[in-house]
């Protein structure tokens, strides 16, 4: 009877995890797909490099040795100790326990290659429990900068604190069900599994009653699957949702150079035009939608844009090598892209309490309590957060179209930027000289 129960609660546990988390996700599918279309087609096998290289090689990471290392351990660990996971979602849903141990118990070669993997994981556990608490040191104690500025406090600093705590439970529960699993095994049979580090763990508890044993070993079984359960219905809301974001960001990667900044074919049609004063401009087409010009709120975004503020980290490396935000101007690259999620947030929130129908509210991704137009002005378009970002997030093509927006259609700009753009329509440059009066300072 008890054999049942237990599956039967695994199979509703497991089935309202999976779908509080599927409509996480496709929530975020959803948002992501209120962005303008671009298209990404080709260089496949770039592509596919790229993505190998940065998202699963993490070769960005390296340019800071020590973080890169201690993220690493909890990546790999992550990635691997998902192969234990697999045994117990077979051992909940037969009901049985360690069913593949089992299976492969009496095949020398298979058996040892189990050993192997779970060793494998509990080291990699224990490597992740010491970034894990090294992080945490980092942000909480010795407070890295770049870690502790103003966008961070409230739900981001939570956030973290959050996914960081959770991770410790994870490891806890792990050591709780292998050493429980390893001391009855001793008990029983005088040897454990050979598991390393949980066999060393067991001789600290071979003492207790099987029932005590048992009872850790559950507890660690149900606590491990009920904080995977719980970590991936929450990880839809979480900044964490670049563990699985950063592989299609990374693929559809913007692959032309960094200095290049895409033109408005509007706006390169009329300089053609003006600089060919015989050319016959096309009919103007009386049913088309009035041109706009950058973007305004996250429906002018591209999709790769907004997918791009759900994979961002909040790392902060954009932040700290921003040399506006190291002179104290008050622009960080980070906080675009957090504000761009947040009030994707907030629409996507709004269309879905409507019926999937947009009513204006008034605001957009421009002020409002989002960019202020002084972080706009505040970039140099020096491109350095989108070199810095680990998972090739540019937040410059989000601060470019937003000032776009705010020059050419809100005719927003500061009285030395609309010197210098007259300049350059006049005398095609920024200095207030007609091209032939340009190099009489040589005569002189």
């Amino acid at each position: 009877m008890l054999h049942l129960f237990q599956i039967y609660l695994f199979v509703a546990f497991a089935g309202m995890a999976f779908y509080f988390a599927f409509r996480g996700y496709r929530r975020v599918y959803q948002n992501i797909l209120l962005g303008r279309s671009e298209d990404f087609s080709g260089n496949t096998a770039e592509r596919l490099r790229t993505m190998l290289l940065v998202a699963f090689g993490q070769k960005k990471m390296f340019k800071n040795p020590i973080p890169a290392v201690l993220h690493l351990f909890l990546y790999v660990g992550f990635v691997i100790t998902q192969i234990e996971l697999l045994e117990i979602f077979l051992d909940g849903i037969t009901g049985k326990h360690r069913i593949i141990y089992h299976a492969v118990e009496h095949i020398p070669a298979l058996h040892f290659l189990y050993v192997f993997v779970i060793n494998s994981i509990e080291i990699l556990s224990v490597l992740v429990f010491i970034g894990t608490v090294a992080f945490l040191y980092r942000r909480f104690v010795s407070r890295v900068e770049r870690l502790n500025k103003p966008e961070l406090k409230g739900f981001p600093i939570q956030d973290a604190a959050t996914i960081l705590i959770s991770e410790i439970l994870l490891l806890t529960c792990i050591f709780s069900m292998n050493a429980g699993d390893s001391a009855m095994h001793i008990k029983e049979y005088g040897e454990g599994y050979g598991f390393a580090i949980s066999t060393f763990l067991a001789q600290f508890i071979t003492h207790f009653d099987y029932t005590t044993l048992h009872l850790i070993e559950r507890m660690g079984w149900w606590g491990h699957l009920s904080l995977v359960f719980l970590l991936l219905v929450y990880l839809p809301y979480s900044k964490h949702l670049h563990i699985l974001l950063a592989f299609p960001n990374t693929f559809f990667a913007r692959l032309y150079p960094k200095g290049y900044i895409n033109n408005m074919p509007e706006i390169t049609k009329e300089i053609k035009l003006m600089m060919d004063p015989s050319a016959v401009p096309p009919p103007a087409d009386a049913n088309a939608a009035p041109v706009k010009f950058g973007a305004k709120d996250v429906f002018d975004l591209s999709w790769k844009n907004l997918l791009d503020a759900y994979t961002c980290t909040e790392c902060g490396r954009c932040t700290a090598a921003c040399p506006a935000n190291q002179t104290g101007k008050l622009l960080s690259p980070r906080k675009i892209m957090m504000d761009t999620r947040d009030r994707l947030e907030t629409v996507g929130a709004a269309i879905a309490a409507n019926n999937g129908i947009w009513k204006e509210d008034g605001k957009s991704l421009i002020e409002n309590g989002y960019v202020s137009i002084e972080e706009l002005r505040a970039c140099t378009t020096c491109n350095a957060c989108v070199e810095e970002c680990p998972v090739m997030i540019s937040p410059l093509d989000i601060i470019v179209q937003l000032r776009r927006n705010l020059i050419m259609e809100e005719s927003n700009a500061p009285t030395e930027w609309t010197g210098m753009f007259t300049n350059m329509e006049n005398n095609g440059a920024p200095w207030q000289f007609s091209p032939q009066d340009r190099l009489n300072w040589t005569k002189e």
